[in-house]
C-alpha cells in the first residue's frame, strides 16, 4: 500500500493532476490492491494473466467497456511509474485492452409512429410552413435521404445543382457521401406533398433561390433548421421521442428491409459504399421479428404458475 500512496503523491504533486482525478486513481488502485491480495501476489509480482483475469471478472460483473478502459488506464500508469522506479521489469497492463462496447443499434421509429408523423397536419400552422415541413418529412422518410442530401436538393435540374427533384419521373437525384450520385424513387405520397409545396413555394418571399426547401427570406434551409423543425413537428404529432432526420433514414431502411428482405436494394437506396454498413439493419429487422414473436406466439412466454 505504501507504493500506491507514493504513486498518488507523485501524480498529485509532480504531475499536478486534479483532486478528482487523483481520487479516481485511488479508487482504481484500491481495487487493484484488493485483487492482488485475493490472488496472493504482491503488486510488484502481478502478471499479465492476472490483469486479464480481473478484466474478465469486471466484464462478467457488468462493468462497461468504457469503465474498464478507465480502470486499466489508471493501472497502466501505476505500473509505468513502478518501472521507472526499477521495481518491475515489465508493465503487466501494457497489452491489455478493455472489451469493446457493442455498437448501439440505430434508433428507428415503428411503422405506426412513422406513418403518424408523416400523416400529421398542423391545422394552426402557417399554410406555407406546413406545406414545406410536410414535404420534408415525406422525402426524409419516403426516400431515406441524409439531411445534407435534403438540404442540397434544388427544385429542378441545372448545371450546377448538387441534387434535384424530378417530379414527372418521381425521382430524387442526390449527391451523397464521397460526392457519389444516386437516384432514389419518390413515392406517391411524397410526390403529392412536393407538388403542393412547389405550388406555394414562391409565396415565401422575394428572391427565392433554386433550393427546393427555403426559409421565409428565400434562402436555402440549413441542416440545423431542418433538425429543429422536425423535432418540433414530431412532438406536436404526439410521438414520445423527438425525431431527428437520421432517425427517419433508419426507419426507411428498416421498414423497406422488413417488407422486402432485399439487403442489396436497401444498400443501393441508402447509397452505402459497403454492404457491411447496411447490415446493421438486419439486426433491427431481427429485433422487429423477435418482438412480433414475443407478442403473438402462444409459446413465446411460459404462463405464470
Amino acid at each position: 500500500m505504501q507504493l500506491v500512496e507514493r504513486y498518488l503523491e507523485h501524480v498529485r504533486v509532480e504531475k499536478r493532476l486534479a483532486a478528482r482525478t487523483v481520487e479516481l486513481y485511488s479508487l482504481d488502485l484500491q481495487k487493484l490492491t484488493e485483487n492482488a491480495a485475493k490472488a496472493g501476489v504482491e503488486l510488484t509480482r502481478v502478471q499479465n494473466a492476472h490483469i486479464r483475469r480481473w478484466v474478465a471478472q469486471m466484464h462478467g460483473a457488468g462493468r462497461s467497456g468504457r469503465g474498464i478502459a478507465l480502470i486499466l488506464s489508471g493501472w497502466r500508469g501505476f505500473y509505468t511509474w513502478l518501472g521507472r522506479q526499477g521495481l518491475v521489469e515489465s508493465n503487466p497492463v501494457q497489452d491489455v485492452r478493455a472489451p469493446k462496447a457493442p455498437k448501439p443499434l440505430p434508433k428507428a421509429l415503428s411503422v405506426d409512429d412513422s406513418v403518424q408523423l408523416a400523416a400529421y397536419t398542423d391545422a394552426e400552422a402557417d399554410p406555407w410552413l406546413e406545406a414545406r415541413d410536410a414535404a420534408m418529412v415525406e422525402l426524409l422518410y419516403g426516400c431515406g435521404l441524409r439531411v445534407g442530401e435534403l438540404v442540397g436538393l434544388d427544385a429542378a435540374a441545372s448545371s450546377g445543382a448538387r441534387g434535384w427533384i424530378d417530379i414527372q419521373a418521381a425521382e430524387a437525384h442526390v449527391l451523397g457521401k464521397g460526392s457519389k450520385r444516386r437516384t432514389v424513387p419518390v413515392g406517391s405520397k411524397a410526390v403529392a406533398a412536393l407538388e403542393h409545396w412547389l405550388s406555394v413555394r414562391g409565396q415565401g418571399g422575394p428572391g427565392a433561390q433554386a433550393a427546393l426547401f427555403v426559409g421565409r427570406h428565400g434562402t436555402r434551409l440549413t441542416a440545423q433548421a431542418i433538425w429543429q423543425r422536425l423535432k418540433r413537428r414530431s412532438l406536436l404529432a404526439g410521438l414520445a421521442t423527438p425525431v431527428h432526420p437520421h432517425m427517419l433514414r433508419h426507419s426507411f431502411a428498416s421498414h423497406v428491409l422488413q417488407s422486402s428482405g432485399d439487403l442489396r436494394a436497401v444498400q443501393e437506396l441508402l447509397g452505402h459504399a459497403n454492404i457491411t454498413t447496411t447490415q446493421v439493419y438486419t439486426r433491427l429487422d431481427f429485433q422487429h421479428l423477435a418482438k412480433a414473436y414475443d407478442a403473438a406466439h402462444p409459446r413465446a412466454h411460459r404462463k405464470p404458475k
